[in-house]
């Protein structure tokens, strides 16, 4: 007869397999922790990321403020640039912003954009209702590309006391290689970027 397991034994495998599952779990959360992250400062405003909203505001005011735009591009040979410095808006008006990139490469390239707010106490009240940044954008070889952004500022801004006091607003967007796969489809999921408002692009020149 096979002599039996000794008790020990079976309590090392056991807590092997413990370890294992423990350290797959937190390799597993590791890689979630950022697009939930980013997915959370998005929904909320925090941290300066723009919020995403379904409507638009029914109240405007006469109050105005400057949005200034800022773009950049890492890891990516693309140009990428907004069409318009900056524009005045009314808070709670809806506005209309075009931003241009061209891929300088021999190769397709998929790029997603992020992007944050400054100063980051205007987070919760700057919105997009259309972003080319709410999914992956691919430009072919020497392709030059037009996307749209449509915004508004809270009317609640200009009574904030943290926020009143501020005139101008700038708008950051930074293209970088996009993530695919899980991580993607899960920060997708929690952005909610399968609605149908995507920010499609128009091709350029």
């Amino acid at each position: 007869m096979a002599p039996r397991p000794s008790s020990a034994g079976a309590r090392n495998a056991r807590l092997a397999l413990i370890c294992g599952a423990v350290f797959v779990t937190m390799v597993g959360a590791a890689f979630a922790a950022v697009p939930l992250y980013r997915a959370f400062c998005q929904a909320t405003g925090f941290n300066g990321a723009a919020r995403r909203a379904r409507v638009a505001p029914t109240a405007i005011s006469d109050k105005t403020v400057v949005v200034r735009f800022d773009t950049n591009v890492r890891g990516l040979p693309w140009r990428f640039s907004p069409e318009q410095d900056r524009q005045s808006i009314r808070l709670g008006e809806t506005k209309l912003a075009f931003f241009r990139a061209t891929n300088t490469g021999q190769t397709a390239v998929t790029g997603r954009a992020l992007y944050n707010v400054l100063p980051e106490s205007a987070g919760p009240y700057f919105s997009k209702l259309e972003c080319f940044c709410f999914k992956n954008q691919t430009l072919q070889p020497g392709e030059s590309v037009e996307f749209p952004v449509v915004y508004f500022v809270d009317p609640r801004y200009g009574a904030d006391r943290d926020t009143r006091g501020q005139q101008e607003i700038t708008l950051s967007y930074t293209f970088f290689p996009a993530v695919t796969g899980p991580r993607l489809a899960s920060q997708d999921r929690a952005v909610g970027a399968s609605s149908p408002l995507g920010g499609e692009a128009r091709a350029g020149l």
